[in-house]
């Protein structure tokens, strides 16, 4: 017992109640997140749409999480993390039942934009929060065990959609909506404002002034720049990696039974390398990552049947757990107090764009040029952004020493 409740605090060590409210907001969020995995299947299947649309139609998905993020990270320095929180639980919910019931395709294309938009709304400000809450030695393992629930969820959810898509899409995006607005009940009844008092008391710069402070931060640009790619690769397996298992007589219920691998192998595995990687190089970290990224993808062309497919899943998602367990600390790391929401806002739009780019590119090649040249190009990005992550980890290093010497000093 003594052995068990010392395991448990050195696991909750560092990260106060607030976090965990959080924590479990986002758990209940991710067990009902069913309609993105599936709506490149549900707009082929149920609405007759061509794939090519139908990549479209999940681009602008992304389109909207890009605009998104940059204006969370904005709002979120402004008005502050629970306003925006609030914003994006309570009107995601209305649109995402409303996209379920559209059959117009103009009508499809415009709900699934504002979905995008108000769905990914929060997460500058979860990431903020997040930042606030918590010290940088306990960074990786919050932002961990965050993507930790994030695949909890989504361990469960494709299982769960796979058997539901067959009988009713509409339920998915109901039970969507309604998990997103539990997580806003969440955010009104248990969660207080996490901006700084020195910063809610100071005159915030206009967003010209703002923006052109980013002009000094190359290091944040370029480390963003690396992340829409490697964003781009992990979309794939939103988009063309169901089309390429159907392809293979592999259907929903399939493709939910492999992407489920890469939700339980997220549980079991981002706990204890969350702890581990605290002590780890964070660059090196990503570095393999981004290889692993790119060999997983890779391995997909060799795959025709469920288990090579699972296998291929397995290796792809030990370089998302790095990635995703080590770069929002980073990002936490380099930001200012005053701009910890532009900064993570910024961070979260390389992946908005990726979902907007990613779907357009995978779904062009794997269309024109076939789906051994998607898998192939996947893993040669791969090995480049490990490349870039490694030549970026001494001027990043220096410029994150800077940042903490100046937070201690105010």
């Amino acid at each position: 017992m003594t052995i068990k409740k010392q395991g448990l605090a050195s696991l909750i060590e560092g990260l106060p109640p607030t976090y965990w409210l959080l924590w479990s907001g986002i758990l209940i969020n991710r067990l009902g997140g069913f309609v993105i995995p599936f709506l490149t299947l549900y707009l082929t299947d149920q609405r007759g749409i061509p794939v090519s649309q139908a990549a479209l139609m999940v681009s602008l998905f992304g389109a909207g999480s890009f605009f998104s993020q940059l204006a969370g990270g904005e709002l979120t320095d402004r008005l502050g993390r629970r306003p925006v929180m609030l914003m994006s639980f309570l009107i995601t919910p209305i649109f995402m039942i409303t996209l379920g019931l559209a059959h117009n395709l103009p009508l499809i294309a415009i709900c699934t934009l504002i979905v995008g938009f108000f769905t990914d709304l929060y997460r500058p400000a979860v990431g903020a929060a997040i930042a606030d809450l918590v010290s940088s030695e306990s960074r990786t393992r919050a932002y961990g065990y965050n993507y930790w629930a994030i695949n909890l969820g989504a361990a469960v959810a494709p299982l769960l959609a796979g058997l539901v898509a067959g009988y009713s899409y509409l339920i998915l995006f109901i039970a969507d909506a309604l998990t997103t607005a539990i997580f806003g009940v969440i955010v009104f009844f248990g969660i207080r404002e996490t901006r700084p008092a020195e910063v809610r008391h100071t005159a915030h710069p206009s967003l010209n002034e703002r923006i052109s402070q980013l002009k000094h931060e190359p290091i944040l640009l370029f480390f963003s720049f690396l992340t829409l790619f490697f964003a781009i690769i992990y979309v794939q397996g939103n988009v063309t990696l169901p089309l390429d298992m159907q392809s293979h007589g592999l259907g929903p219920q399939q493709y939910g039974t492999a992407i489920a691998v890469n939700g339980f192998l997220i549980i079991l595995v981002t706990i204890p390398f969350s702890n581990m990687a605290a002590r780890w190089p964070r660059f090196e970290t990503i570095a393999a990552s981004a290889a692993l990224l790119g060999l997983g993808y890779g391995f997909t062309a060799l795959a025709t049947n469920l288990p090579l497919f699972a296998v291929s899943v397995v290796i792809w998602t030990l370089g998302e757990i790095g990635v995703t367990s080590v770069a929002p600390a980073i990002i936490a790391d380099l930001s200012p107090l005053d701009l910890r929401g532009l900064y993570q806002g910024i961070f979260g739009a390389a992946w908005g764009l990726a979902f907007f780019i990613g779907p357009l590119a995978g779904g062009w090649t794997y269309e024109n040029l076939g789906s051994n040249v998607l898998w192939a190009s996947c893993l040669v990005l791969g090995f480049v952004l490990a490349s870039c992550y490694m030549a970026l980890s001494a001027p990043a290093k220096r410029r994150m020493a800077q940042q903490s010497r100046t937070s201690s000093a105010n």
